[in-house]
């Protein structure tokens, strides 16, 4: 199977996941922030490298992209990734900060987006598992603050061969743009077929 390729059942079947993953995430945050926590219902769309990076602001927009691999009974990568505003945010609210500067973020502002990161990616990765039954692993949450471009040529350059299309999810927390969230699930050729196969729709 081919990124690109699927058809309407199974696009229906990603946009389950992502609904599910949304849920588990906005549920995540809000007992992270202590508050009440609604996510809009996300948007789940095959879309080309080049146009993701648009999404993003432009090539060289600084972004913060905190990227996991996926092993177990599947092979991947999931990346999360965030807006300055969504970031400083966050940061403010876990940190009790007034100001945080985007291009000077401290130690401690980093470990704390690294950690939201982590457990919102879980929360997308989990409802795979749950729906599935797969037994799914993550590996420590890798965080890069850089331009747009050069960010998402990671995993294009990684996974170069399987296509220039990747699997997004995007939403935005209590139905606010400056809480966008995206995130990037790219899974190895073999590993798309057992999903779908899991899922009842190959």
């Amino acid at each position: 199977m081919e990124y690109g390729k699927f058809t309407e059942l199974q696009m229906d079947v990603l946009r389950e996941i992502g609904n599910i993953g949304s849920g588990n995430a906005a549920t995540a945050l809000s007992s992270m922030l202590q508050q009440p926590i609604n996510i809009s219902i996300p948007q789940v769309n095959m879309i080309k490298y080049n146009d993701l990076v648009e999404k993003l602001g432009g090539p060289e927009t600084l972004i913060v992209g905190i990227l996991l691999d996926v092993t177990g009974e599947l092979e991947g990568t999931i990346m999360f990734l965030m807006k300055k505003e969504f970031t400083a945010q966050i940061i403010s609210t876990l940190l009790f900060k007034e100001e945080v500067e985007f291009e000077a973020l401290t130690e401690m502002d980093l470990s704390v987006i690294q950690e939201i990161g982590n457990i919102l990616s879980a929360s997308y990765v989990n409802s795979i598992a749950g729906l599935t039954g797969l037994r799914l692993d993550l590996s420590v949450p890798s965080l890069c603050v850089d331009m747009a471009g050069s960010i998402v040529s990671f995993p294009a350059i990684k996974y170069g061969e399987i296509g220039d299309n990747v699997l997004m999810i995007e939403g935005s927390f209590d139905d606010n743009s400056i809480l966008e969230t995206k995130i990037m699930l790219i899974l190895e050729n073999n590993s798309l077929d057992v999903l779908m196969t899991r899922l009842g729709v190959q």
